[in-house]
């Protein structure tokens, strides 16, 4: 009996210590007591920790997901997964931070777009002139008329490091990133770096602007915060697509016999296997094509066939994507800081088909379905467009490399004031009130 007595005393010393949900690796930044039913004592998420210290930011119940680490209870704990790539953090305690001071900027300006060769000029003269900084543009941007023959930006000019697309990897010589346009640079500077992603700086020029949050009119300041390593960060996920296709050869064929005398029905034939990669920041896209048929693609989660989609096509979005094709395809919209994968059909011939969200770990993988009429086409952020053939699939996961876009403010009110702005969510006309009788 008194064994007994000091084993439940023991369990209960147990369970009064971790009874409260406990991550190890949190409990050096974040207070925890045994209370934590209770509610939280902290500050609104939209506002931003304090500059100079992110200490005196605390909180009594953990924001962040299950990590390996976590316990639950006396006893129980999450096995640890040493593949493990990502980590739910908080948003208001995403800062940028600078292990050496920034040396080397790439600048990345919208083609053909005659508005922003007077910002282009004034942000190059000032990183150049004002902060000593290597800039880096692309070839093509220079070859514009308007700022080859400008004499008065030659000087300037001259200081640049030039790069040409999938010809020069400059993944490893650039600090951060400008973008002077609308989203679409912002797509563009992640096409750019299929690896690692410096923090990326993004000013509304554009037309929609939804993923760029600076407005140009005070850019020396706004810049000279980021350099010194002020700004708040939102890490935007990214979907890792491997594309194999079966390597099809055509063989030379004349009056439609082959050398051997028999006529011929097939004109290519299977001698391997072609693998592409590539790093999507909105959304993966397949859909039917010029074909008149609907699309009859297959769709994999984990190795098991969840469904057939059978329409338009299949949208593979990250959070960041949702608020692109997904949402015009009838998705919801989801925080970038979310880690998830979207999966929302494009006019399916089925009424009960709705847009799923699965969590980010899972690997899904597409493919024609046997029985297909024609074939798909399948295209990444709209671009590298290219056809499916039976026999070719599409894996998709999420990266470990997501893309750092750094906030205005922070990546709450960043992301609402986008949708208003930008989508106009939620606006109507508001209801009357009653009128009060004296």
């Amino acid at each position: 009996m008194e064994m007994n007595r000091e084993k439940l005393c023991a369990n209960k010393a147990d369970v009064s210590s971790d009874s409260a949900y406990h991550c190890s690796a949190c409990h050096d930044e974040e207070e925890w007591s045994n209370t934590s039913r209770g509610r939280a004592k902290s500050r609104s998420l939209s506002a931003s920790p304090a500059l100079g210290s992110t200490k005196e930011f605390r909180r009594t119940r953990s924001l962040h997901g299950p990590c390996p680490v976590t316990t639950f209870g006396p006893k129980a704990c999450m096995l640890q997964n040493p593949k493990a790539i990502m980590h739910i953090q908080d948003p208001a305690s995403q800062r940028l931070t600078w292990n050496k001071p920034p040396k080397s900027v790439l600048v990345i300006k919208k083609i053909r777009d005659a508005s922003l060769l007077q910002p282009f000029k004034e942000l190059c003269a000032y990183l150049t002139e004002e902060n000593n900084m290597i800039v880096y543009v692309e070839k093509k941007v220079l070859e514009d008329p308007a700022i080859a023959n400008d004499d008065n930006f030659g000087p300037v000019k001259k200081k640049f490091c030039t790069f040409r697309e999938d010809y020069d990897d400059i993944s490893n010589q650039i600090d951060f990133i400008i973008c002077l346009g609308g989203d679409g640079t912002l797509l563009y500077a992640s096409s750019l770096f299929q690896g690692s992603v410096p923090p990326v700086m993004a000013f509304h020029l554009g037309s929609l602007g939804f993923l760029t949050p600076f407005n140009f009119e005070n850019f020396q300041s706004q810049v000279t915060q980021v350099i010194e390593g002020n700004a708040a960060l939102v890490l935007r996920s990214r979907l890792k697509v491997k594309v194999v296709k079966e390597h099809r050869e055509k063989t030379t064929v004349q009056n439609g016999i082959e050398e051997n005398g028999v006529v011929s029905t097939n004109l290519e034939k299977e001698v391997g296997k072609q693998i592409m990669q590539y790093q999507v920041l909105n959304e993966v896209v397949v859909d039917r094509g010029p074909s008149s048929y609907l699309s009859n693609v297959d769709v994999f989660l984990d190795g098991h066939l969840i469904t057939t989609v059978q329409g338009d096509g299949v949208i593979v979005s990250t959070p960041t994507g949702s608020t692109a094709y997904a949402a015009a395809a009838g998705a919801s919209m989801i925080h970038p800081n979310v880690p998830a994968i979207m999966i929302t059909p494009i006019c399916p011939h089925s009424l009960s088909f709705r847009p799923i969200v699965v969590p980010a770990g899972v690997e899904l993988k597409i493919m024609l379905s046997p029985d297909a009429r024609n074939t798909a086409w399948v295209s990444f952020d709209g671009r590298k467009r290219q056809e499916i053939c039976h026999g070719d699939s599409i894996s998709i996961t999420t990266s470990c490399y997501p893309l750092p876009s750094i906030c205005f403010r922070d990546p709450v009110s960043d992301w609402f004031e986008s949708l208003a702005e930008c989508l106009h969510w939620n606006v109507r006309k508001k209801q009357n009130n009653f009128a009060v009788e004296e």
